[in-house]
């Protein structure tokens, strides 16, 4: 086996292609979700059809309480993680003029602190100064870090800022440890968030071929690719730094 990788968020979209194919690449696989049991355990089944080992973990990202029991569970089920996705996010669209501090702090809470929380606990698992043998802690972002986000999509689009520079200072801090950071920055991208957003599934994919130069939108196994290799030993030298899955935008 290749090692544990838990993935946030992983019952669907961005986060199902990386659990899905950290399966295939060899990794038993802790799967969280929130609310989606059935579509968790999908991935996991197919996990399992692959020949590798899998579990879903309910949890919410925003709660500590949640997330320090996840990495409970995997270690009980598992052993010590070894790869961390920190994958899950919500969104909030809204006017800065029009929002409401209890919004923006449940957007922050998924997106900032939990990615926080989940890091804590893995180093605690993975680093050599702890003794832990290493491993890789990505968290994926977003290009809006880079741009703002689309209209009313701020609050989002900070929070993914704040994700990206949290990589960045969390890599250096435990570089000596044998920990890489690295923050994995998503464009536009066919997951079910579009459903969800004024944009629209089929809005979404108009704008990819417009507003990407590459001319399309991005499919999730694209991120998970990318994601996976960053995993892998291939990516060795690579720590603190941002990488961009935009197709050019």
């Amino acid at each position: 086996m290749t090692g544990v990788l838990v993935v946030t968020g992983g019952s669907r979209g961005i986060g199902a292609a990386i659990a899905r194919l950290g399966g295939k690449r060899g990794y038993r696989v802790a799967v969280n979700y929130v609310q989606a049991k059935e579509r968790a355990q999908e991935v996991v089944d197919d996990i399992r059809d692959a020949d590798s080992e899998a579990i879903a973990i309910q949890g919410d990202t925003g709660s500590e309480a949640d997330m320090v029991r996840l990495f409970e569970q995997v270690d009980e089920a598992f052993g010590p993680v070894t790869a961390l996705v920190n994958n899950a996010a919500i969104d909030h669209e809204i006017a800065i003029a029009d929002f409401a501090v209890a919004d923006l702090e449940r957007v922050y809470a998924v997106n900032v602190t939990g990615p926080f929380v989940c890091a804590r606990e893995a180093i605690r698992r993975m680093s050599t100064r702890l003794g832990g043998k290493g491993g890789v802690i990505i968290n994926i972002s977003s290009i809006s870090a880079r741009y703002g986000g689309l209209p009313g999509d701020v609050i989002y689009a900070s929070s993914k800022g704040a994700l990206d520079s949290f990589s960045l200072g969390l890599g250096k801090e435990v570089a000596k440890e044998g920990i890489r950071v690295v923050s994995v920055r998503p464009g536009l991208t066919l997951t079910d968030i579009w459903e969800r957003s004024n944009v629209g599934r089929e809005g979404a994919i108009e704008l990819g071929k417009t507003g990407a130069p590459i001319g399309r939108i991005a499919e999730p196994e694209e991120v998970a690719n990318l994601a996976l290799w960053l995993c892998s030993d291939e990516a060795s030298y690579v720590t603190a730094t941002c990488y961009d899955v935009s197709g050019g935008r």
